[in-house]
């Protein structure tokens, strides 16, 4: 079974991998950009506290 691309599902050139092109590679890199894709996460509020910055006024 051959790998295919998560953009045109043509098999996988190794060069490129996981996709089969720059122009694929591509099309997935500015999906990430414009905020197509997301990483669905919680509110970071009470894992990452702000800091405390000890020379704030």
């Amino acid at each position: 079974m051959s790998a295919k691309c998560p953009i045109c599902a043509k098999p996988v050139d190794s060069a490129f991998r996981p996709f089969c092109s720059k122009r694929c590679a591509d099309v997935d890199l500015q999906r990430w950009l414009s905020g197509r894709y997301v990483v669905a996460g919680g509110d970071d509020d009470e894992e990452n506290p702000p800091s405390q910055d000890i020379n704030r006024e």
